[in-house]
């Protein structure tokens, strides 16, 4: 240990004081060092706790759906999927999910139109808000031209593919909600929902068991001036590249046949959605059995809807 003598004159004071002054720096500077360590230490631990969290959230939101047949099991992924993509507003595929499970819930369970409006609503509203910010997309909005609504539209007709999942959901729950809004709102808002679906059908027209022409099927019955074949022609093109989705019988009956006043094909579709044999195609049995569920209440409401 290295022992310093001084002779207490002035000069030497002002020497042991100045020493002094550099030892409490340097220990005051390696404690802060200390302090910042572990206070990074800390957030760095608690970052990757609460991403394990946020992972654990939604592995057990994606079982649960899976399960959603029962509907305690759906409650349980909504959830679940809920309190993750609070945590996670910016993952992709987050957000596709929790988009359709609110679509889910609005179109098979839901009986309040308000409820069902803002479920559509919230779901259109989060699919378009990880479009407009996902790194694939912004390259395109942002070179686009400078009018709001027609850059949009401009960057949606080159959108890339790995965002179609987010493009249909867009589309598909912005149009629900639309429904039971005035006919000039469902006509401000056609060429926008026409230019995100011809971009997944260009794509992928086979997304969600021919969802894009059962879009447009739907659609076309919904917007005044159009010719009602133009519905058939779509929905018909559904039905022949995916007759095993029951889906496309029930909105045919639903929105075609029901506008068309065709009561006895609106029947027979949903009879035969009724009776078909949900085993027959295990792949897309979970689905199939809640348009089968659709099938009987629009069978309920039949002489509603033909008077």
């Amino acid at each position: 240990m290295l022992i310093l003598t001084f002779n207490f004159n002035s000069v030497n004071l002002g020497i042991l004081i100045i020493f002094i002054l550099k030892q409490i720096s340097f220990l005051l500077f390696n404690i802060i060092i200390l302090i910042s360590g572990f206070s990074c230490f800390k957030t760095a631990i608690y970052d990757e706790s609460n991403s394990q969290n946020v992972d654990f959230l939604v592995k057990q939101g994606k079982i649960f759906w899976e399960q959603r047949a029962d509907l305690s099991s759906f409650d349980k992924a909504d959830h679940f999927i809920s309190l993750a993509y609070q945590k996670r507003p910016t993952d992709f595929e987050l957000a596709v999910l929790m988009s359709k499970i609110k679509f889910f819930r609005a179109y098979f369970l839901e009986n309040d139109p308000f409820v069902k409006d803002t479920l559509y609503l919230e779901a259109s509203e989060i699919c378009k808000n990880i479009i407009i910010n996902h790194p694939e997309f912004t390259t395109n909005y942002n070179e686009s031209i400078e009018d709001t609504t027609a850059k949009l539209m401009e960057a949606i007709a080159s959108a890339p593919n790995s965002i179609i999942p987010a493009l249909y959901w867009w589309a598909v729950n912005q149009a629900k909600y639309l429904n039971s809004k005035p006919a000039l709102e469902r006509i401000n808002q056609r060429e926008l929902l026409e230019v995100i679906m011809n971009r997944v059908l260009t794509i992928e027209p086979g997304f969600d068991s021919s969802g894009p022409y059962r879009f447009f099927g739907s659609l076309y019955t919904r917007i005044p001036g159009i010719e009602l074949s133009q519905s058939k022609t779509y929905f018909d093109q559904a039905l022949q590249a995916n007759p095993e989705f029951l889906g496309n019988y029930v909105l045919m009956a639903e929105h075609y046949h029901q506008k068309a006043g065709n009561k006895e094909q609106f029947h027979q579709f949903l009879i035969k959605v009724v009776e078909t044999n949900l085993t027959n195609h295990p792949e897309l049995m979970t689905d199939n059995f809640f348009y089968q569920e659709k099938a009987k209440q629009l069978l309920k409401s039949e002489s509603l809807l033909f008077e």
